[in-house]
């Protein structure tokens, strides 16, 4: 298990630590101490995707450690669906000011953020190149068989 990448979590730690305590922290400020003017619905609305995105990281890496993928996912892949759970969050609370959330509402917006990725990486995995040349060996090559009847030429 450790000789897969992004095994251990300790490189996302700092991150999902300050963007807890910055994210968390924003929207309590905002909560609890301004008026609900335009800025503060902002701050809200900010620091809730931080907050969010924070909680996600560790589920996403855990997510892709436990479901590997071929190739291999990065950091930025990590980051970027832990961003797209704050994004989600973020557009649900801003639909629920207006009362527009509904169940069907919900499950459509994250089914559109999940194809959205689902293309992302689809392109992604189109694009990736192996690291090293695929030239078959001196090997392999001799324990192929040799079709040597003359009839089939």
């Amino acid at each position: 298990m450790d000789n897969r990448p992004n095994s251990s979590f300790r490189p996302y730690l700092t991150s999902t630590i300050s963007l807890f305590i910055i994210g968390w922290g924003g929207a309590a400020f905002a909560v609890l101490t301004l008026t609900p003017t335009v800025w503060a619905r902002w701050l809200l609305f900010f620091g809730g995707s931080l907050g969010l995105t924070s909680l996600a990281l560790p589920a996403t890496w855990f997510l892709n450690l436990r479901f590997p993928s071929d190739p291999p996912v990065n950091s930025a892949v990590i980051v970027r669906q832990a961003i797209w759970v704050g994004v989600y969050g973020a557009l649900l609370t801003w639909l629920q000011q207006a009362r527009l959330v509904t169940l069907w509402t919900g499950l459509g917006l994250a089914a559109g953020l999940a194809a959205i990725e689902f293309l992302i990486r689809m392109r992604e995995n189109s694009r990736w190149q192996p690291a090293a040349n695929l030239t078959p060996d001196a090997s392999y090559s001799e324990k192929l068989p040799v079709d040597s009847d003359p009839s089939k030429e």
